[in-house]
């Protein structure tokens, strides 16, 4: 039944996503941003499902068990608030000038304002990099969900497997148009399972002050702020990359040119921070109430499908875990989609291929996403971190991107080698550091300092402090043209 219910589940998000591709253009700017025609609700769902995944479906939920509720106030509040700021000072600005434009990635826009192949390549080296860990996150994610919800019946290869062949299919028949539109059944599909499954818990516990009294009662620390994982160097460090992090990953950032007015990008920031917290409050705080309740969670598992088997009917179980499937796939299948562009339009067609048709260039998007996800499958089984790790790796590294995107946008006396230099320097200093955790051949490097305090918000620091040192002490090349992102907006 369980099985029943996941695969039926994806049969459904197949069908929409084959509706799409019957009613899509056979362009670029068609497949890659849906000819920016997205409107409000779209977006808001597309955005919303894009960005909640496996990190913050299972990752969330486990930490909160783990350490306490907390958690709620770093993704719910604080950065729910600070990325919806952040996309009207990164979006809005970058949705006028791709209009203006017709930009379609990161990568473009800024290769095009400094005029240069170089940029261009390296922001799209250092996206594929950090996305790579991500989607490996959705994979191990999805065969962390199987085991638990079938007792093991489902191996973790298994379960990573199945999405994975999924997350090819998709992407290489939907394109954007097919994915916003799963999206938002998917958004709308694990928003409601989630409070379903929260309302059936609390009141198998007793109500809402049975739960929280019974997690009280195993775990005091809990009714207090702050102790323990929660330094404050740890609450304002995470929520800063994170919120940063995201602004500057290939799926979410495309999603600032796809929208078909200025109106639809201010209503969607305006309602983000609600819509987060409908989702948040009721999954973390399943994981929190967890804590007082007498189930026992293997090592590796997931803290929500193990309450769900206590607590829920076993239909109601393998409902939820399939809207955390449609949370891992909503997720993985615009990463592939945003990576491929990424590959075609800023390594392969200027580097490899410049006169390659579009015929071509489409096939070998559909290739590298292929190989892309096979490659994340196969390290994925190696399972080297937990969900919040993996996650919190990629965040911080996509982090590094954003000051020097906000000087290019902003500061019309950036240079191309302050851009270079502010990207790379930052990047392979942490590098360096995650590689230190996994290659012993490379010393050990903190991740952490001085109680908590994330190594990636210093070297954010060190990113914006060099992009402007170097742009100040450097001539603007002959081929840059800030003239490009001159743009005005309301």
């Amino acid at each position: 039944m369980t099985l029943g219910v996941v695969v039926g589940y994806l049969v459904v998000a197949l069908a929409l996503g084959l509706v799409a591709y019957r009613v899509s253009e056979t362009t670029a700017e068609d497949y890659y941003l849906a000819s920016r025609s997205i409107g409000t609700l779209v977006l808001l769902f597309t955005t919303f499902a894009t960005l909640l995944s496996a990190f913050t479906f299972f990752g969330g939920p486990n930490l909160a068990y783990a350490a306490g509720p907390e958690w709620l106030i770093v993704m719910g509040t604080l950065d729910g608030v600070l990325f919806a700021v952040l996309w009207y000072v990164i979006g809005y600005k970058q949705w006028l000038i791709g209009a203006r434009n017709g930009y379609v990635t990161l990568g473009e826009m800024l290769g095009d304002r400094f005029g240069s192949t170089g940029l261009r390549a390296l922001v799209a080296a250092v996206s594929l990099l950090w996305l790579f860990p991500y989607v490996m996150l959705q994979q191990m994610g999805a065969g962390e969900a199987l085991v638990g919800l079938t007792d093991g019946a489902v191996p973790y290869w298994g379960g990573a497997a199945l999405i994975t062949a999924f997350m090819i299919l998709y992407v290489a028949v939907a394109g954007l148009r097919g994915v916003a539109w799963t999206d938002t059944l998917q958004g709308l599909f694990m928003l409601s399972v989630v409070w379903l499954a929260a309302a059936w818990v609390v009141s198998a516990l007793g109500g809402v002050g049975a739960a929280t009294e019974g997690m009280l009662a195993a775990r005091p620390e809990f009714g207090s702020f702050g102790g323990g994982t929660y330094s404050v160097g740890f609450i304002v460090s995470t929520a800063i990359t994170i919120a940063f992090g995201v602004t500057m990953f290939p799926q979410i950032n495309q999603r600032f040119f796809v929208a078909k007015s200025a109106t639809t990008l201010k209503r969607s920031f305006a309602l983000w921070p609600v819509l987060v917290l409908l989702l948040f409050v009721p999954a973390f705080m399943l994981g929190a109430w967890a804590a007082g309740t007498p189930v026992t969670v293997p090592e590796n598992a997931n803290v929500l499908p193990v309450v769900l088997n206590e607590y829920a009917p076993t239909w109601l179980a393998a409902v939820v875990v399939a809207g955390a499937m449609a949370a891992m796939m909503s997720s993985s299948d615009s990463m592939l989609l945003s990576g491929s562009s990424y590959f075609t339009r800023d390594l392969y067609r200027p580097l490899i291929d410049a006169d390659a048709s579009e015929r071509r260039e489409a096939w070998i998007a559909r290739i590298g996403v292929a190989a892309f996800a096979a490659l994340a499958f196969v390290a994925s089984l190696f399972r080297p971190g937990t969900l919040i790790e993996v996650g919190d790796t990629a965040f911080s590294g996509f982090a590094l991107l954003a000051l020097p995107v906000i000087c290019a946008l902003y500061w019309p006396r950036t240079t191309r080698t302050g851009m270079i230099v502010g990207v790379a320097v930052p990047q392979a200093i942490y590098l360096a550091v995650v590689l230190s955790a996994v290659v012993g051949a490379v010393p050990t490097l903190p991740r952490t300092v001085a109680g908590g305090w994330d190594v990636a918000l210093g070297l954010m620091v060190l990113s914006g402090v060099l992009t402007v040192g170097v742009s100040l002490v450097t001539a603007p090349s002959e081929e840059s043209d800030a003239s490009r992102f001159a743009v005005a907006g309301d």
